[in-house]
This record gives structure tokens, C-alpha cells and sequence, in this order.
């Protein structure tokens, strides 16, 4: 839905099902509901979760043509699509395989494109279409610095190829396309500094010379349009993680030139690490309920002397519980985003009032915003909502927020 200028809705990951069948289906049984649970008349907008099964689907002129005469009949329209997750998601060992393909490859190259090319058909004529992809890859999988390097000239070489591709598609449609690269923990890109960073050192030097030579046009025009069409997907849950506050990141991106492309509205768990042994056990026990075996959940933990370590996932921190020094831990997992406390524990979701704040001040940070919590199926403690009234009442809560 539309908010002042502000395109605003649900990422639809939230649904299980891989095949293009599957998320035409949730999308018929969820977006009429939700609509009317908020009492929403206007054109409703649709954070499509596209994955490289229903994408090869969805690019057939039928199943396309299908959806947008749906989409007219619903009055309902697209405008991002979240193409992090290429492969399975829900109801499977997901871990660190969400980055496979990463950006060093050529199927994640081919699979976003596929999904630009469906989108520009998708989207209304005066709105910009954006997809959110993965941090570049997984820093894990890297163990030297010169196999970091050779990843980050591979997936520089495949976003200059992005950015050919989108050039051309404004040229063809007159359709504003971006890709927004989204940092998350353990990603080779996990905070602003490290995709500032990427974009000085790597993707404007190398890929405006690329660029330049292939379009004929000068380096500075190229550096334009890289910065043009690559932008970050800001995800609220990511970045408290990483302890950076939403003003300080804005900030910092802006100077550097890089736009925000969409900001996904997210939280993460926080909990203060107690004295006690006994209160050590006692959480100790209880966060261990968020440990399933379908996602990663890092850590990354702040100690007295504003140290940042990380743990790669849940159960590793777990293990050093009982003789961490860490004063706070904030844990990788989206719980809902109208709970300030989530049992026993906090919730950042204090970032996401911040964001809200700072995106009401100035609407030209990021228009478009997208709901992410898509962990209802594995969270330990019963909401008593249903899936429809869950992501009507984040929805509203946003809402009010904006208003």
C-alpha cells in the first residue's frame, strides 16, 4: 500500500513454497485477507519473494500474462522482489546455503537478470522496481585474503553485468530498475563499512572502467549509473545486529553516494548477558528454543569495552554461556516487529521505530519499505494469530508509525 510517497508491504517469503504454483496460490489466498483486515481500498502493494524454480516459470508469457490480469483484477501491483534466497527456504536445512549460488557464479548472474526482465513487466509505469539480493557470498567459505579477493573481482565483473542489463531495460521500457545488495552477518558485506568499503575499492574503480569502455560513455557517467543502479537493501534486523545505529548508517551511505534502495523492517533478539550461573542456565535454556535447524542464527556479541565478537550460529554461542565475559548478545532471528519484548527476551525494535522516524523526516531516504519476518513457522513461543492476522497486524503497526 501507498503512504505519502512511500510504497509499503510484506515480503512474501513469508509463505512456504518453492514452485511458482505455490507462491501464485498464497498470494490468491493472503493479499484479499490482508487488504481487508486493514480496511484498505487503494492499490495494494506486493513484496514478491521470487524463487529461481518460479522464475523460470513466471518468465513464459502465460503464467505472466496470468498474473498481471490477477494483479489488475486485485488491484494490487509489485514493486520489489526479494531474490536473496535462490533455491529452498522453508521446511529445509536452509543455513548457509541461502548465498548459494553466490555472486561469484554465473547462475545467480542469470537467475537475477531473469527476474529484472519479469519485473519491468510488472511494474506500474511511475514506480521504480528494485530486487534485494545476497551479501556478494559467505565470508565462511573464504579462508585467505586472496580467495576473498578473486570473489569480490568475480561478483564486481557480474554487477557491472547487472548494470548493463538494467541500462538497457530503461532504454527498452522506460523502467527505473535497481539491484540492492543486502549485508547481513557473516556475509562477505555484514555493515555499512564493509559495503562503502566494497564500492570505493571495487565496484566504482573496476567496474566504471568496465562500463565506461563497453557503453562509450565517460568514467564519471559510469561511476553514475553504478551508483544509479546498485544500491542496499537495508534490513533493520541486520544492521542492530551489528550494533550500527539507522542515523549513522543513513549518514555514512549517503555521503558515500549510495542510495537505499529498499529498507526491509525487521527485528532481531537482544538480551543482556546476567552474572548468575543459575540465570545463565535459565536463559541459557530458553534461547536455546530459537536454535532450529532451518536458519542461521548468528550472534554477535558487545563486551564492557565495546568489543564486537561474532558466532556464526546459535548453538556456538550457547556453548560459551556459561563463561562468556559478553555483556549483550543480539541474535539472528526475525521475530515479530510489534513486540518490543518477545518473552524472556528484548527485541531491537527499537530500530525500526528510528527508521520509521527518520523515513517520515525525510521520505526520499528509501521509498520503498517491506515487512520481514518470515520465521513464523519456526518460532518457539505461540502467538495465537493466525498467518493472516500476523502480517495484517505488523502491517498496521507500520502503518501507524508512518502516520
Amino acid at each position: 500500500m501507498k503512504i505519502k510517497d512511500i510504497h509499503l508491504s510484506y515480503c512474501s517469503n513469508i509463505h512456504a513454497g518453492e514452485s511458482w504454483d505455490a507462491t501464485f496460490r498464497n498470494l490468491k489466498i493472503y493479499i484479499p485477507e490482508v487488504k481487508n483486515r486493514l480496511g484498505y481500498k487503494g492499490k495494494f502493494g506486493i513484496g514478491l519473494r521470487l524463487s529461481h524454480e518460479a522464475s523460470l516459470v513466471l518468465e513464459r508469457p502465460e503464467p505472466l500474462q496470468e498474473f498481471r490480469d490477477w494483479l489488475k483484477q486485485t488491484n494490487s501491483y509489485v514493486f520489489t522482489l526479494n531474490c536473496f534466497p535462490y533455491g529452498g527456504f522453508h521446511r529445509t536445512k536452509v543455513k548457509e546455503q541461502v548465498h548459494a549460488p553466490d555472486w561469484t557464479t554465473e547462475a545467480r548472474l542469470a537467475y537475477t537478470l531473469r527476474c529484472f526482465r519479469i519485473l519491468a513487466q510488472l511494474i506500474p509505469e511511475e514506480v521504480d522496481g528494485g530486487i534485494s539480493t545476497s551479501p556478494l557470498s559467505y565470508r565462511h567459505w573464504f579462508v585467505s585474503d586472496l580467495e576473498k579477493n578473486e570473489a569480490f573481482e568475480q561478483a564486481t565483473f557480474n554487477l557491472v553485468s547487472v548494470v548493463m542489463e538494467l541500462v538497457k531495460l530503461q532504454q527498452e521500457t522506460g523502467k527505473f530498475l535497481h539491484l540492492d545488495i543486502e549485508p547481513e552477518p557473516d556475509g562477505l558485506l555484514e555493515n555499512s563499512g564493509q559495503l562503502i568499503r566494497y564500492f570505493k575499492e571495487w565496484l566504482v574503480p573496476r567496474g566504471k572502467t568496465s562500463l565506461a569502455k563497453q557503453l562509450g560513455i565517460t568514467a564519471k557517467e559510469a561511476e553514475k549509473l553504478i551508483k544509479s543502479h546498485l544500491q542496499v537493501c537495508y534490513d533493520v534486523c541486520h544492521f542492530a545486529i551489528g550494533y550500527e545505529k539507522p542515523k549513522e548508517a543513513f549518514k555514512k551511505l549517503k555521503q558515500a553516494g549510495i542510495g537505499i534502495g529498499k529498507i526491509q523492517l525487521s527485528a532481531a533478539l537482544k538480551l543482556l548477558i546476567p552474572e548468575s550461573p543459575f540465570e545463565r542456565f535459565s536463559i541459557g535454556k530458553r534461547l536455546g528454543e530459537f536454535a532450529d535447524t532451518t536458519y542461521l542464527h548468528q550472534v554477535v556479541a558487545r563486551t564492557k569495552d565495546e568489543v564486537l565478537n561474532s558466532y556464526a550460529d546459535l548453538p556456538q554461542a550457547l556453548a560459551q554461556l556459561g563463561d562468556t565475559q559478553d555483556l549483550e548478545w543480539r541474535v539472528h532471528f526475525h521475530v515479530p516487529i510489534f513486540l518490543a519484548n518477545y518473552g524472556t527476551f528484548q527485541a531491537t525494535q527499537e530500530d525500526i521505530v528510528e527508521v520509521l522516524k527518520l523515513v517520515n523526516s525525510n521520505p526520499n531516504i528509501s521509498k520503498h519499505l517491506e515487512v520481514e519476518t518470515y520465521t513464523w513457522e519456526v518460532l518457539p513461543e505461540d502467538t495465537h494469530l493466525t498467518l493472516g492476522e500476523a502480517i495484517s497486524r505488523e502491517l498496521a503497526w507500520v502503518k501507524e508509525h508512518l502516520q
